[in-house]
């Protein structure tokens, strides 16, 4: 789709969001197009510190937490966060503005962001409650993020009483139903 605009060059196509800052620091483009949902994690706040001349334009799924969204826009000066399913010429718009420096906001995600709850739960608490939506056991979560078990297991106990559930599916249910994860 790029292709066919002249002022615009594709200098990465990337599969993982743990590739972003390399190629950025590498590639040094004005403007950065993420998926939202891409695997891995890009650091938005690194990413816009170390490649401070690059704008950042983030393709958000309207399912992802307004919480999340809203996050992602609080953490780099030159952002703009737009809708996956926004239109070819919506998205081409989109990326020239934030080469201008102008911020780009899809008003429905943003509007979904101002009504979301406030997040009770920590940065790492909804980091473990993510991967426990994988499936993850306490192990798991605690060998992906370099905790013990037991460590987990507290984050765990804190995520029930914050969430008001007695289970950990409640947990996950009531957190993504307010936006939280």
């Amino acid at each position: 789709m790029f292709a066919t605009e002249d002022d615009l060059e594709v200098v990465a196509v990337l599969d993982h969001a743990d590739d972003v800052l390399p190629a950025s620091v590498r590639e040094r483009p004005d403007v950065l197009v993420l998926d939202a949902c891409l695997p891995g994690d890009v650091g938005i706040e690194t990413l816009a510190r170390r490649s401070p001349d690059s704008g950042v334009l983030v393709l958000s799924d309207r399912d992802l937490s307004a919480a999340a969204s809203l996050r992602l826009v609080r953490q780099a000066p030159r952002v703009g966060l737009i809708a996956t399913d926004a239109s070819p010429d919506e998205l081409v718009r989109a990326i020239r503005q934030i080469a201008r420096g102008q911020t780009v906001l899809d008003p429905e995600l943003m509007l979904a962001a101002i009504r979301v709850k406030d997040n009770p739960l920590t940065d790492r608490e909804c980091q473990v409650l993510k991967l426990v939506t994988t499936g993850a056991t306490a192990q798991e979560v605690a060998r992906k993020l370099c905790l013990s078990a037991g460590t987990v297991r507290n984050y765990l106990s804190r995520i029930l009483t914050k969430t008001q559930a007695r289970t950990r599916i409640e947990a996950i249910r009531k957190a993504e139903q307010a936006g939280w994860i």
